[in-house]
């Protein structure tokens, strides 16, 4: 006897990918931003260290501190892919000074256990990539990727289908991540 097999299709809805397929369009700005010195104007993470608070949600920033920004990756491999920068536009470590270098690790740090709390995550890639060929998407500007991880959180979809699922808004995740951090 075979059991009967629901039909129907599930439906994965990323409305945020569209922006990336179809090439996204940058904000509208009110108003001129002052760059620090050294920025690169059309670089987001740049705008973003310099943009009002007011848009931090709009932008996807959850932190700035002394020397670093904190931000969602508008592309992410999994729930919860942060990036972590330094404010000044530098391509490489060798740049840093040792205050932005100890504020990144200690943003990393304060980020990862966030994300353990609010995500649940058992596991983390932490990274950055130097260089075009190294696979660095915005070269000129040093940024680590968080990416958590879970116990089974490749499968089938992802390795037959090449798809990725991701089950939670990155709006509805920001205001967790917010909250906790207070």
């Amino acid at each position: 006897m075979s059991e009967e097999r629901d039909n129907r299709l599930d439906i994965i809805w990323a409305p945020w990918r569209m922006a990336y397929i179809g090439g996204e369009k940058k904000p509208k700005q009110e108003e001129p931003l002052a760059f620090l010195p050294g920025a690169e104007p059309s670089c987001f993470i740049c705008q973003g260290a310099v943009s009002p608070p007011a848009a931090d949600k709009e932008r996807y920033i959850l932190e700035r501190t002394g020397h670093s920004i904190i931000l969602f990756n508008r592309y992410p491999y999994n729930n919860g892919h942060l990036l972590v920068a330094p404010k000044r536009h530098i391509a490489r470590l060798d740049l840093l000074t040792a205050e932005e270098r100890a504020d990144l690790l200690d943003s990393v740090t304060r980020w990862v256990a966030a994300l353990e709390k609010v995500v649940n995550a058992e596991g983390f890639n932490i990274g950055l990539n130097l260089g075009r060929v190294a696979g660095a998407g915005l070269p000129g500007h040093l940024h680590w990727h968080i990416i958590p991880r879970w116990n089974g959180d490749t499968n089938f979809v992802t390795t037959c289908g090449s798809l990725k699922v991701i089950p939670q808004s990155m709006d509805a995740l920001w205001d967790l991540l917010k909250e906790q951090m207070g």
